[in-house]
């Protein structure tokens, strides 16, 4: 059965609305990406029949985003979504009840975030948890008897008070000093401060109140780990057995060498405490994770790595007996790395998702037989949730940011349930976007995207900002973004080429693998040939006049292309990028990720690999103009990294600026920061391409 393009129709209903609006049309801009309202996750009841899920909202005076509930009811036709929520303080993170009458939520409207509970009709939230520490994630038991919740504690602490004074007394100590005996000595953007994050269990009384503090079980504080993992982990991460007795967590135990390893195990214990955790992967020195039980509680679906110390290997599905142990692997030949799991009611069915050639879409995949059958079209995926033969989800496209969805699991035919900022950006004219395909390196097939400017007239050629992603096992594919968005380029007279080159994701695992090792290689061959190749299919594109772009992995490319594709671009785009792998090598946290993708080994005992592609190396060949871009709490690619790229440009002589971030992290997340950055990048391309 061919599956219709959500994505496609909405954006089509968007220039519908546009047309009619009346508005002279203009295009896109950063104020406009900044305002939007964006959906969250569905979380869908459990008849099925009623969607809840999550708005943001910024408020770019105040500088900040506040989160809220909404709520469709299918029952009235997909009536108009509801507002269940109006706090000051944000509201995250909805579950519902087992019985349905009751919605779970986050919120910090006590002081400190803690679990409410609302009934789904509206009305005034209660209190469910009123503990010394933040709830930092939970869910609810399939008998409302009880909550899983996860607090950053210290392990050696007897209870939660304990926690709460030791962080009280450091607050009042007048030194600053940190003392560290293991990496990690800071994560992401955050420095250690020897918590770690514990999953409890606490029981709740008829009324749905949670008991005291003293009543919490700790289930995973004998555990040296996170649960759930950090910087990014979350409830999916732990979940509660149909009947409520038992409990499935995943977490990294690897003392003094966390910082690399990948491996993550699966274990079980019951939800009421008492015993200790039991490993039920011991057998796999990889990831495991996101371990989901089937509905008569037998079978437990999980994703498994194959290779440790590798975080981009693919996601196999594993299916396995809990009553016998026997494992096997579902769809085995399916060349996908699967996201979320969910069960259909009769355990038939998993649905999960998946990015494939470009797109991210929705699958079932049948038990028995391991059949893969997509269901949604082109697109990006977002969050999905399925109950009650309802699969709800988020889809969103090049044109068109995230709406929610919903469809009977089956049937094929999906209704759309939100049109966040259809009248906000109604008098927008999209740039129209196109996927091609190219000989990259090898012979091999690769595929990118162009996307014209918002004003495009045939004739014209228009100056182009090449994107390069980051990752380096990443996408830009048909999917929508608030940091790097190609539509903000269109909306200010750019043509747009981006290239999911050689070591990107959605194409199968040995494309994937080929970057490590390799990330000067192919990818750049691919980058050349892409952009030669699109400058042969569209020729609207100026090739004389263009700019390269990147962050991550795409800043480090920049930095590789100034020595290594001098000639190829008027300006150049380097946010958080690579300068020197060796320096990369020893300052940044996740030491498993250099490295595999240089060799599988640390820099000491393979220097030669490290240094194969080092940009460092080439500052000689140096003489593009470069704009970069540093986050100082960016612990992945550390600030001296753009300290040092910028250092080598002024003392070049190149033209070059540098903006810095004090308090961003390798993302620009801020509103007011957000549009900064982007002003200032668009500034950058104005003044050498529009001169």
């Amino acid at each position: 059965m061919k599956v219709r393009s959500l994505a496609l129709a909405a954006a089509l209903a968007a220039s519908a609305t546009a047309t009619t609006a009346g508005a002279a049309p203009r295009g896109f801009t950063v104020e406009d990406l900044v305002a939007m309202d964006r959906v969250g996750t569905p979380v869908v009841s459990p008849d099925g029949a009623r969607i809840v899920y999550t708005v943001r909202s910024t408020d770019v005076a105040k500088n900040k985003g506040h989160t809220d509930l909404y709520l469709v009811d299918l029952r009235k036709g997909g009536s108009a979504p509801q507002r269940l929520t109006s706090d000051t303080a944000s509201s995250t993170d909805p579950e519902w009840s087992a019985s349905g009458d009751a919605i779970y939520f986050l919120s910090t409207r006590s002081g400190s975030s803690q679990v409410w509970r609302m009934k789904p009709d509206g009305g005034a939230a209660s209190r469910v948890t009123d503990l010394p520490l933040d709830v930092e994630a939970f869910r609810v038991s399939p008998g409302n008897d009880r909550l899983l919740l996860s607090m950053s504690v210290f392990r050696d602490c007897a209870d939660l008070a304990c926690t709460t004074s030791r962080m009280a007394g450091r607050e009042k100590d007048k030194s600053s000093g940190k003392l560290y005996d293991r990496l990690f000595v800071r994560h992401w953007d955050t420095w250690a401060d020897g918590r770690n994050a514990v999953l409890y269990s606490v029981p709740l009384d008829a009324s749905g109140k949670a008991g005291a503090a003293s009543a919490a079980v700790s289930l995973s504080g004998s555990l040296d780990g996170d649960v759930p993992s950090k910087p990014f982990g979350d409830r999916e991460e732990f979940r509660f057995s149909p009947d409520g007795k038992q409990v499935v967590f995943s977490v990294r135990i690897a003392g003094k060498t966390e910082a690399w390893s990948t491996n993550f195990d699966l274990y079980t214990v019951p939800a009421a405490g008492g015993q200790a955790p039991r490993n039920l992967t011991a057998d796999n020195p990889a990831w495991d994770t996101k371990g989901v039980y089937s509905p008569d509680g037998r079978t437990l679906a999980y994703l498994a790595m194959s290779r440790p110390g590798f975080e981009a290997d693919r996601y196999q599905i594993m299916l396995l007996d809990l009553a016998t142990g026997s494992k096997r692997k579902l769809a085995a030949d399916w060349d996908r790395s699967a996201g979320n799991l969910q069960w259909s009611a009769d355990g038939k069915t998993l649905v999960v998702d998946a990015e494939d050639l470009g797109q991210h879409r929705l699958y079932s995949i049948d038990v028995a037989g391991g059949k893969v059958t997509p269901l949604t079209g082109a697109g990006s995926i977002g969050g999905f949730d399925l109950r009650g033969g309802t699969l709800a989800f988020t889809q969103a496209n090049l044109a068109a940011g995230a709406q929610l969805f919903s469809m009977k699991l089956g049937d094929g035919k999906a209704a759309q349930l939100t049109r966040l900022n259809t009248e906000r950006l109604a008098d927008v004219r999209w740039g129209q976007y196109e996927q091609f395909s190219f000989k990259g390196a090898n012979g091999d097939t690769v595929y990118g995207h162009v996307m014209k400017p918002w004003n495009f007239e045939a004739g014209k050629k228009y100056p182009v900002a090449f994107l390069v992603h980051g990752g380096p096992q990443g996408s830009f594919g048909n999917g929508w973004s608030y940091r790097w968005n190609p539509q903000v380029y269109a909306g200010a007279g750019y043509a747009t080429v981006f290239i999911d080159f050689h070591g990107s994701t959605g194409y199968g695992q040995k494309f994937t693998d080929a970057i490590s090792g390799d990330w000067g290689g192919k990818p750049l061959e691919d980058l050349q040939k892409g952009l030669a190749a699109a400058v042969a299919k569209f020729p609207w594109l100026d090739r004389s006049n263009s700019c390269a772009l990147g962050a991550s992995y795409g800043g480090y490319m920049m930095n590789w292309i100034e020595g290594n594709w001098s000639d190829g671009f008027k300006c150049i785009v380097n946010h958080d990028g690579v300068f020197d792998t060796r320096g990369m090598a020893y300052s940044t946290e996740e030491q498993w990720f250099t490295d595999w993708e240089n060799g599988g080994g640390p820099y000491f005992k393979m220097p030669e690999k490290h240094e194969r592609f080092n940009p460092v190396l080439h500052v000689n060949k140096w003489k593009t103009p470069m704009l970069v871009v540093q986050g100082d709490l960016d612990f992945r690619i550390p600030t001296a990294q753009g300290l040092s790229t910028f250092t080598a440009l002024q003392r070049r002589g190149i033209e070059s600026k540098l903006l810095v971030f004090p308090d961003e992290n390798h993302w620009v997340l801020k509103p007011a920061n957000s549009l900064l950055w982007h002003h200032t990048v668009i500034d950058w391309l104005d003044h050498y391409l529009k001169q």
